[in-house]
């Protein structure tokens, strides 16, 4: 797959696992559109996983060697795409391939260059991301964090965290769709 531009705004929550950030961006979905805006999400797994099921005859489809099998119905449509042996597509090249929204959040990623925040809690007793990650421009966290070279926010500050990301992507209140 090729790697083209996308001119989709991204805005990623990374952190070690058990730190929130699935939690986190549920609230944030919610927020970014009662401001009016569009939002898509992108979840990046980290195992080997499957959204089909043998015996099914789209699981028999990818079995057989085709390479892209969509599944529809009157209520959704799921795209699945074998990479074969071909490198995981790039963030930029997943974004491309998703409809036009105002932001995409992204969960995971945390190897690819956009900005995110990361989900921070102390009791997991994991270092910090930050240091080592320049594409790490904030940081949520579940206690103070005196430390911080960076912005930080408590976690549960969905609103300033929405100003924050919406801010850092570009977008503004009269951006927002109707």
């Amino acid at each position: 797959m090729s790697d083209p531009q996308s001119t989709q705004r991204a805005f990623g929550l990374c952190g070690w696992s058990g730190s929130g950030k699935t939690t986190l961006i549920l609230k944030l979905i919610a927020a970014v559109q009662a401001r009016g805006f569009s939002v898509s999400t992108m979840k990046h797994a980290h195992h080997s996983f499957d959204i089909d099921r043998p015996g099914k005859d789209s699981h028999r489809h990818r079995g057989a060697g085709a390479r892209e099998v969509l599944i529809t119905s009157a209520q959704r449509w799921a795209l699945m795409h074998e990479n074969q042996d071909q490198p995981e597509p790039s963030l930029q090249a997943l974004l491309a391939r998703m409809s036009a929204v105002d932001l995409v959040l992204v969960e995971g990623f945390k190897r690819q260059p956009h900005p995110k925040m990361e989900i921070h809690r102390p009791s997991l007793g994991k270092p910090l991301l930050y240091p080592d990650d320049p594409s790490i421009v904030a940081i949520a966290c579940s206690a103070g964090l005196s430390t911080a070279t960076i912005p930080h926010f408590d976690i549960d500050d969905v609103t300033g965290i929405t100003d924050f990301m919406l801010a850092t992507v570009g977008l503004t209140a009269t951006e927002g769709a109707a």
